[in-house]
């Protein structure tokens, strides 16, 4: 009994080592012991790699969801897809709080470079401090009265300004919708 558990779990380690499966909206990216990170990421499907050898990390390359919202506790885990409200101040001095969504995705052709130079917290270290540092600098140049009929164009530059910032880093930012600009009092 014990022979054929040992011969189970070694046929599984080592023939389970030879091959990485890659789901559909996933992409993974390979580390070499004598290479390091290789520039070719793997697609969808069934790849042959050297146990032992190589390491394959996966990534989801389809759009997530970034909430910002009430009741979001960073602190629990901080590479949840989310954020508690972004607080800001107008050009005219008025304290609002934002919530929202951020739709983003891993970009397929730059995911080695962002495994390489970021690593696997790429939430905690890019999408939330730049998005919360891009929101409040788009807010300083609108005034209070201007949020209510420039939501659209407050989107769209938050949109900008966020792509300019993280795409060299591997992310592409999809949209950016504001479910509620409140001025806090």
């Amino acid at each position: 009994m014990f022979d054929k558990l040992v011969v189970s779990f070694l046929v599984d380690e080592v023939v389970g080592g030879f091959f990485v499966s890659v789901p559909p909206g996933h992409v993974a990216a390979v580390y070499d012991w004598g290479r390091g990170v290789l520039k070719k990421t793997w697609g969808p499907g069934l790849h042959f790699k050297l146990p032992f050898w190589q390491t394959a990390k996966l990534f989801n390359a389809q759009t997530l969801e970034y909430t910002i919202r009430q009741g979001f506790n960073v602190d629990i885990n901080r590479e949840a897809l989310g954020d508690e409200p972004i607080h800001a101040v107008t050009s005219d001095n008025v304290n609002i709080m934002l919530t929202g969504t951020i739709l983003f995705r891993v970009n397929r052709e730059r995911v080695v470079d962002l495994w390489e130079n970021i690593g696997d917290d790429f939430v905690s270290k890019i999408v939330r401090p730049i998005s919360r540092s891009i929101s409040r600098t788009v807010m300083a140049g609108f005034t209070s009265g201007d949020l209510s009929i420039s939501q659209s164009i407050l989107e769209q530059r938050m949109k900008e300004r966020l792509q300019a910032e993280i795409e060299p880093k591997g992310l592409v930012v999809e949209g950016i919708h504001l479910s509620d600009i409140t001025p806090i009092r």
